[in-house]
């Protein structure tokens, strides 16, 4: 452990010394310490924003040790490093993936795949298809070889990627404010903010909750045209899903527009029986306003066929995520249920859809303004797949499978043409630029109402027609998150009382928490993994599968575990966390140099 905490401020100082010498663009040679590099060595582009600014100087030390010279363009914030690499101006650039699913599917399929939304490098390769659709079809206990086959291939042989470490999870909260009782860690949905209760519970009605994240400029609330750290725990926290992830990964009902879960015989065929004391929120003047329109089977029917319809809005994100539904459907004949089995029990969908209801199903209804539970009537969503999917489960649970009103999208994208789209001039549903100046059309099922949005913060206020009088109700009032893009700077907040519940706590500021009986700091499994992406688009270099291998073998991922202190991982591939392969990087500057060397033969 000394050794290690002895690394850590070794490379503290190398990165102070080379930081003199960065500014938003900056390149290493010639500054005469660690970054200094020979004449004629191979240049590198490595790109990124001020998040990953520890790691991206340890990066660039590794890389020159192997005789590269890099040069660091680094971004102010994740949306302009977004803008750079649609440039194609750069070689490397830093990523991050978190499964927020809890499903392996998830976690590669986005990266890895062609056709992947987050394949930023340009990965494209059929036999990667082909695995990732293969262990997709298969059990838990069947797809372990698939995963460890698909990571043999595309890490292993040919490089693909550039793994650097894993991440725990790591939330501090002032414990003298909020009640730590009621935090809860998922290992991959974002947080229950609904839980959350303050240590005096008198101030849940009059105090606002405040937390922090680093990017202030939301891609889009709509939830399937976004899928990134802006707004993932903002849609999932105003938009029901029709099924949850408890803490540990596990699927169920609990909490969710559901009340029970049935998966037929085959595994592609999934039903789900409705609760009817969801309803929809809206703004106006900056304020939540209770609509009494209930969530029904027909939002989730709109919602969910949208999300499995590329075509359905402009830069959909999440198709990928869905696209394995091939029916949406509402059942309004209770025989169906009662002729068909559940894959589990063996026992008929209708028992097991009729488990532990407020009352017994006597009728079921596509009407969902003749919903009433208390008296047997009922509303049940069929979801098909094309192959055998038990998965589907998890993405359903994803904040893109978030349950919207149905007139509200309908008559807000209406005004135009999917095909002939002008993000300059039309206004689609869940525009943050619409909300920020005032338009706040959004409609609401989740337990939080967004009332306002500036360049500083984004502002809730609880939805009071959300599973009103049962445990899943809002318990505080209003929340609020402010946008400090540096965590350091987040601590710093937090330390003064600023902020309550810190989600994203630096490595290095654990420690000084620890130490202050005011705070808890919770150190959890999280499947959020730091890579990077090699571009090899467009006649790039890197394209070269030599020059990435020299790139892969000067990788000592300790370095990264010790200046972290212990508190991230080693990383093969963004489902290391999900599935042990057994695979681990190789740190060999011999064989980086013999990967270079071959690079440059080949260009002679």
């Amino acid at each position: 452990m000394k050794l290690r905490k002895l690394t850590a401020v070794l490379l503290v100082g190398a990165m102070v010394l080379s930081l003199a010498a960065c500014g938003k663009k900056s390149s290493n040679s010639g500054d005469g310490g660690s970054g200094s590099s020979e004449a004629g060595s191979e240049t590198i582009r490595l790109l990124g924003y001020s998040y990953y600014e520890s790691t991206m100087n340890i990066l660039r030390d590794q890389l020159t040790k192997a005789g590269f010279n890099v040069e660091i363009d680094m971004q102010p914030d994740y949306a302009s490093m977004v803008t750079a690499r649609d440039t194609g101006n750069w070689d490397i650039a830093m990523s991050g993936w978190t499964t927020v699913t809890g499903n392996p599917d998830y976690a590669v399929r986005d990266v890895y795949a062609s056709y992947g939304q987050y394949n930023a490098g340009g990965i494209n390769d059929p036999k990667i298809d082909e695995l990732i659709d293969k262990a997709s079809q298969e059990t838990p206990s069947e797809y372990g070889a698939t995963y460890k086959e698909l990571e043999d291939y595309a890490i292993t042989e040919n490089a693909y990627s550039l793994p650097l470490y894993s991440t725990r999870g790591i939330r501090a909260i002032n414990n003298t404010v909020v009640d730590e009782k009621t935090v809860l860690n998922p290992q991959s949905r974002s947080a229950y903010w609904e839980n959350y209760s303050y240590v005096d519970p008198s101030q849940n009605e009059t105090r606002t909750l405040m937390l922090t994240q680093t990017m202030g400029d939301l891609t889009s609330l709509d939830p399937i045209q976004a899928n990134d750290g802006s707004i993932n725990q903002l849609s999932a926290n105003l938009n029901v899903r029709i099924v949850n992830m408890t803490p540990d990964d596990k699927i169920e009902a609990e909490g969710s527009l559901s009340r029970n879960i049935s998966i037929a015989e085959g595994n592609q065929a999934f039903y789900f029986i409705l609760r009817d004391d969801c309803y929809f929120s809206r703004v106006e003047n900056k304020h939540v306003v209770a609509t009494d329109v209930r969530v029904g089977a027909e939002d989730v029917e709109f919602s969910l066929e949208r999300a499995a319809d590329e075509k359905s809005v402009a830069n959909h994100k999440t198709y990928n995520l869905h696209n394995h539904m091939s029916e949406v459907s509402i059942v309004t004949d209770i025989e169906e249920l009662k002729g068909i089995n559940d894959s589990d029990t063996g026992k008929p969908v209708f028992d097991t859809l009729s488990e532990g209801l407020p009352s017994e199903i006597q009728t079921l209804t596509a009407d969902k303004t003749q919903v009433d539970n208390a008296n047997g009537v009922y509303q049940v969503v069929k979801i098909s797949t094309e192959n055998p999917f038990p998965q589907v489960l998890y993405y359903l649970a994803h904040q893109s499978a978030g349950i919207l009103n149905k007139e509200a999208v309908t008559e807000m994208n209406s005004k135009f043409e999917v095909d002939s789209y002008d993000p300059t001039k039309d206004v689609c549903y869940g525009d943050p630029a619409a909300i920020k100046s005032g338009n706040n059309h959004l409609w609401m099922s989740g337990p939080y109402a967004l009332v306002d949005y500036d360049d500083y913060q984004v502002v809730f206020e609880k939805n009071p027609g959300y599973m009103a009088g049962t445990e899943h109700e809002a318990k505080i009032n209003n929340v609020a998150i402010k946008f400090i893009k540096e965590p350091t700077s987040a601590t710093s907040e937090f330390r003064a009382g600023g902020i309550d519940i810190l989600d994203a706590v630096n490595t290095n500021d654990v420690a000084t928490l620890q130490e202050d009986k005011n705070y808890t700091v919770f150190v959890y499994i999280r499947h959020a993994t730091t890579y990077c992406d090699f571009n090899m688009t467009n006649g790039n270099k890197f394209e070269n599968i030599d020059l990435r291998k020299a790139v892969f073998y000067a990788i000592n991922q300790d370095e990264f575990i010790a200046y972290n202190n212990d508190l991230v991982g080693p990383l093969y591939s963004t489902a290391s966390t999900l599935v042990d392969t057994g695979n681990k990087l190789e740190f060999s500057l011999e064989k980086s140099a013999e990967h270079l060397k071959a690079y440059q033969d080949s260009k002679k």
